[in-house]
Order: C-alpha cells, then sequence, then structure tokens
C-alpha cells in the first residue's frame, strides 16, 4: 500500500484532527506528535502533554497503523525512555498543523459569534463514535466472496498481509464494501491468541499474522505483547502469564497471531 500523494496525506476537521481513510488522529495525538519532534523521546513528549509514558506508547503505535506508513520511529529505553524520531512524513504534518492552527482559531471565532452555528457544532461532536478496540488498522478490500447468510472479506493490509474477516451479508450492502474500498479492521487484543513462529499446528482460526515481539509489558494477571508486523504496523495481544511463561516470548523472538474471522470488525467512515 503506497502512501497518497503529497498534497492528500489526510484531511484537517476541527477541532484539530486528521482523517486517514483508515479512521480519525485526534487533536491529543497530534500533541503528542509534534513534541516528539521536539523532544525526540517518547517519555519527554507523554510528560509534556501529560500522558503516561504507556499511553503515549499506544498512541504512536496507533497513529502509524491508521497512518499506512510510519509517523514515529522509536527505540525503546525502558522507563526512562528512549530515541524517538518524526519521519519525513511525520514533520511533515507537524509543519502543516502549525500552519493550520491560526485558521482553525479564526473559525472558533466565528462559531462564537454565531450562537446557532456553535450549538449545531458542540452537537456534532458528542456523536463521534470511539471504540475501545486495541487494534486499528487501515486496509483496502481485496475481495468479497458472498454466501446465504454471511460473506468473507479479504482485507490487504499496509503491511502487505491479508486479512480475512466475516461479516453478514447486511453489513456487506450497508457497508458497500467493493474491491478496493478503504475501510478499517478493529481485533480486540483479548481475541487473539500467540503462537511461537515455528509452532506447527493445524487451527480453525482463519488469520495467521507473523512478527517480531517489539514489547512485553506483565500486569498481575495478564501479559500485553506487541508484535511488529513490519512497514510500521504493530498488532497488540493480551495473553495470560501463565502463557506468557509457557510461551517463553521475549522482545526480538518471532511469534504468531491468531485470529478467527468472525472476530474482526469491519468499519467504514
Amino acid at each position: 500500500m503506497t502512501m497518497p500523494p503529497k498534497q492528500q496525506i489526510g484531511s484537517f476537521s476541527a477541532p484539530l484532527s486528521l482523517d486517514f481513510d483508515g479512521g480519525r488522529v485526534s487533536a491529543r495525538r497530534l500533541e503528542l506528535l509534534a513534541a516528539i519532534g521536539q523532544a525526540n523521546s517518547i517519555n519527554g513528549a507523554a510528560k509534556t502533554v501529560g500522558m503516561t509514558y504507556k499511553g503515549a506508547w499506544e498512541a504512536v503505535e496507533a497513529m502509524n497503523n491508521l497512518a499506512g506508513v510510519p509517523l514515529v520511529v522509536a527505540r525503546q529505553g525502558g522507563r526512562g525512555g528512549g530515541r524517538a524520531e518524526l519521519t519525513e512524513v511525520g514533520q511533515r504534518l507537524v509543519d502543516e498543523m502549525g500552519r493550520i492552527a491560526a485558521l482553525q482559531t479564526q473559525f472558533f471565532a466565528a462559531l462564537d459569534e454565531d450562537g446557532t452555528l456553535g450549538n449545531s457544532f458542540q452537537l456534532l461532536k458528542r456523536i463521534e463514535v470511539k471504540t475501545s478496540a486495541r487494534n486499528a488498522f487501515m486496509g483496502i478490500v481485496e475481495s468479497v466472496q458472498k454466501s446465504v447468510v454471511n460473506a468473507e472479506v479479504t482485507l490487504r493490509l499496509a503491511s502487505g498481509e491479508a486479512l480475512y474477516a466475516i461479516v453478514t451479508g447486511e453489513s456487506v450492502r450497508s457497508l458497500d464494501l467493493v474491491p478496493g474500498k478503504v475501510v478499517y479492521a478493529l481485533i480486540k487484543a483479548s481475541w487473539i491468541v500467540l503462537t511461537p513462529a515455528d509452532e506447527k499446528i493445524k487451527t480453525s482460526a482463519r488469520n495467521r499474522l507473523c512478527g517480531v515481539v517489539s514489547h512485553i509489558e506483565e500486569g498481575s494477571i495478564n501479559t500485553e505483547v506487541l508484535l511488529d508486523l513490519g512497514k510500521g504496523i504493530t498488532l497488540a495481544a493480551i495473553i495470560t502469564n501463565e502463557s506468557h511463561k509457557m510461551l517463553e516470548l521475549a522482545v526480538g523472538s518471532r511469534a504468531c497471531a491468531l485470529i478467527k474471522a468472525s472476530h474482526i470488525i469491519v468499519g467504514i467512515d
């Protein structure tokens, strides 16, 4: 999947956010992006915008995933932080944010002067939908195989991996799912099953995404594992601490994520 032409990175909307074909980057995450450009550190940028270190890392992963190309290249360095740099595309977005900020100020001033427009704008903000799914990926519909009740939709991610989703026939119609359409796939981290990359097992899971373990965070009950799928795309999985020990996963090792096609939610803007 290639990056759109320079003038079509995304479209800004107020309050300042960035709309990609696969989802929206919030004003708070754009603020984090600018802070990373200043601090060259995830930890330092997180403190600047008032985020936790973990929250900032998750925001960076989400932005890279939604953009389809890396906006930030970072190397983890523990709780003390690590070095992080904006890519050329990331820096370009930050520069454009500065130019747009002045226009945004003028826009809100106009809303304040017109009470009717201001009230309508607040109503539009309330109906924006958010999701608790840990993984959100942009993809392009490659094929749709219909049956009597359901359909299998094949998506192609920016990493080049294919993702298969089972949706109802009604969803195919209402979402207008046709080859070439840009959509996004939502996957809860707890729905993902991890296996070592060299594990030769047969499974009914339709999807098998393999990558390199880039981060592991163990909690009191569960462990979060991040897989680097390549091209700036990461996948987060939540497994039990017991499973983590049994699988002997470590940063740098290869692992595969098994995902049932019925556990993938397909959405559009």
